[in-house]
């Protein structure tokens, strides 16, 4: 029997781009037995389930309009942790910060990051993110010797690469649409000292960017390069990129010291003055046009100056560079931001990404942020990954420029399909349905909808990005409902 929702459980949740925003109702399980009690209560309303992590997908991949959502946050336990292999296991709420905070002491890593390391372990297999050493070492799924997830049928299912492999390669990367992980068992990378060897050098184009990280990358396990994505001309695409070594054993004079947790803090203030945490009001002044573009030939001039500058940054300093200015998307406001990012096979990018930028110069809505980086294949279903580079850009959101920004990314996202390219839903808010079938392919998609069938056949997990882009895909049971008025409405 169908039974109200209580209104107190309805909250306003926001992408973390904070360009969109809706109303779910929210529940927070701390076990498997309140997660199963969701379920049940969602089929008896007939409404439909949501995951949401720490809500870091700068798009709708863990927003369910009007729906049921279920943060896992307090779901955060770590289960197991064996030092002298490097195996741990945690609950989906811990974070990247309380795993390597867990670890490294011991002389362990995570395998892999992403640029922030405020994200839950079960948003980042959903999402199946990748840091900057993609091309080396893989999507952290890669690193995943095992989970346990809870189907919404009530059943426990255990997966690994060889124990169920099509379930395992299907929900690491399927976007919380098959189950639930709850029970994450991890490899970390053994480690010698808390720094990294790192060398900063200048690139005049965007072609000698592309080429000078292919040549980099057998040498180094991090690579990733920032490009001026006002300039134009002979100097499109110019940047600077940094590569980074982990120091072998014996390097670090000092390991114990370093592998410790108070070397690893960020900074608090920036030239010893401004606090970080409030560094965003001074940022936002400069976020128009003007302002980044005289940003960004100040930062590229003191690359140039700096050229094959080498020096050694803790772990957490070098991989988490979005967690450097607490609040940062803030400079965003009231707009906020959207992020899209393009994978292209290595032989079309220069070419392609060419194109991208001076789209983008020729719209008049340049990014405010670009970012390269090297990548491979995976063998996950819903896979992003390419042989080639990403190329990531950060758009600032205002009423006048939402409908030119999605006629913008329709447009390049005609040119990434041409090139062979794909795209990664935990940064998206513009695609369409005929786009992410026609990058994922038909029979990926069938294998996805024959598994999502066995799992979940009443279609109870859904979200706003899956009604979006695979509705044939969700089994949707009814139409998904308008979203209620918004503060901040999103791109059409």
């Amino acid at each position: 029997m169908s039974e109200p929702l209580p209104w107190e459980r309805l909250e306003r949740t926001e992408a973390w781009g904070r360009a969109y925003s809706v109303m779910d109702y929210v529940y927070r399980p701390t076990t498997e037995a309140a997660l199963m009690e969701i379920f049940d209560l969602a089929r008896r309303n007939g409404r439909t389930v949501g995951f949401r992590g720490a809500g870091r997908s700068y798009g709708d991949a863990s927003l369910n309009a009007e729906q049921i959502l279920v943060d896992l946050s307090r779901m955060d336990r770590i289960l197991a942790w064996d030092p002298a292999r490097g195996i741990i296991t945690v609950e989906p709420g811990v974070t990247i910060a309380r795993l390597w905070r867990y670890v490294l002491g011991d002389g362990w890593w995570p395998p892999v990051v992403p640029g922030t390391m405020w994200p839950t372990l079960g948003g980042c297999l959903a999402m199946n993110v990748h840091g900057k050493n993609n091309w080396q070492a893989g999507p952290i799924g890669e690193h995943v010797l095992s989970f346990t997830a809870m189907l919404p049928t009530g059943e426990q299912v255990t997966c690994s690469p060889e124990s169920n492999p099509d379930l395992f390669h299907a929900m690491i990367g399927g976007l919380g649409l098959l189950g639930c992980f709850t029970r994450i068992t991890l490899q970390m990378k053994r480690v010698y000292s808390g720094r990294l060897r790192v060398r900063a050098l200048a690139a005049p184009d965007l072609t000698t960017m592309l080429s000078r990280m292919e040549a980099l990358k057998d040498d180094h396990d991090y690579l990733v390069g920032w490009v001026d994505a006002m300039a134009s001309g002979p100097a499109l695409g110019r940047g600077q990129i940094h590569v980074a070594r982990y120091l072998p054993p014996g390097a670090d004079p000092a390991p114990a010291q370093s592998l410790r947790l108070e070397a690893q803090d960020l900074p608090k203030t920036f030239s010893g003055l401004v606090p970080m945490n409030v560094l965003w009001r001074l940022m936002k002044p400069f976020l128009n046009d003007p302002g980044v573009r005289l940003v960004n030939l100040a930062r590229y001039t003191l690359a140039r100056r700096r050229h094959e500058h080498a020096f050694e940054q803790s772990l957490a300093a070098f991989n988490f560079l979005l967690d450097y200015v607490p609040g940062w998307r803030r400079a965003y406001e009231p707009g906020g931001l959207i992020q899209y990012q393009a994978f292209v096979p290595a032989a079309a990018a220069a070419e392609v990404f060419r194109q991208i930028l001076e789209r983008c110069q020729a719209e008049g809505l340049p990014p405010y942020l670009a970012v390269l980086k090297r990548h491979r294949p995976d063998a996950f279903l819903l896979s992003h990954a390419v042989d080639g580079f990403s190329l990531a850009l950060d758009f600032k959101v205002t009423a006048a420029r939402r409908s030119r920004l999605q006629r913008l990314t329709e447009a390049l996202d005609a040119q990434v399909l041409a090139a062979g390219g794909r795209f990664y839903f935990a940064k998206d808010s513009t695609l369409r349905p005929e786009v992410a079938r026609a990058f994922l392919g038909e029979e990926r998609l069938a294998r996805f909808r024959d598994l999502k069938a066995r799992c979940d056949p009443e279609g109870l997990l859904q979200t706003n990005l899956a009604r979006r882009l695979f509705p044939d895909l969700c089994g949707l049971p009814r139409p998904a409902p308008a979203p209620l008025s918004t503060d901040r409405a999103p791109l059409p």
